[in-house]
């Protein structure tokens, strides 16, 4: 499990293909810290790690998370959003993200606002009723809240230090992002269709 708070951005050094999926070689600087088999949050998709060095780590991409995530776009060069996951014993700071990726989106508008920043996303057939004004999203692994939502778009407000600390400041309109919807909506949902 992870909360969204992401922890560093990581470089991608290696990106071989293959027939099952990809394998990638990610740049940061607690690579020497993980295990082999642990979890890491990668631009919002949940990726168990191969193998690591005091410099990064190696995880594999399955056909299906690639099939699902924006992360098959990814090259050498390209940068990504990194989250351990949450130790028993740390601080709960942002919301509950799975890294289990439920659809991808693109950015539709970007506007600075003084210091700050705002985003709109265009909002993927069937996913808006997960959303709500005030309510979290996981937008590339990034624990948001949703300033404002129609039924064609979703907006969110980013601090600066949320945007210079992120892949935000990459990103450009058109671009495509992860979503993660909230998972206590999709629990509920279908609790209520029984």
């Amino acid at each position: 499990m992870f909360t969204g708070i992401v922890e560093n951005v990581g470089e991608i050094s290696m990106v071989e293909e293959n027939g099952d999926g990809l394998r990638v070689g990610i740049k940061v600087s607690w690579g020497g810290e993980l295990k082999k088999g642990v979890s890491v949050c990668v631009s919002g998709v949940c990726l168990t790690v191969e193998s690591h060095s005091g410099d990064g780590f190696v995880a594999f991409l399955s056909t299906e998370t690639l099939n699902c995530s924006n992360l098959k776009e990814l090259r050498e060069g390209s940068f990504v959003n990194l989250e351990r996951s949450m130790p028993y014993e740390g601080r709960f700071d942002g919301h509950i993200v799975q890294g289990h990726v439920d659809v991808t989106t693109e950015i539709i508008e970007i506007n600075q606002i003084g210091e700050d920043w705002e985003y709109g996303f265009r909002i993927p057939d069937k996913f808006g009723k997960y959303m709500v004004k005030k309510g979290s999203v996981a937008i590339d692994g990034i624990s948001l809240t949703i300033a404002d939502i129609n039924e064609e778009k979703l907006t969110v407000a980013i601090i600066p230090t949320t945007y210079s600390e992120t892949t935000l400041c990459k990103r450009r309109v058109g671009d495509g992002v992860n979503i993660e919807v909230d998972i206590l909506a999709k629990y509920t949902e279908k609790l209520l269709a029984k």
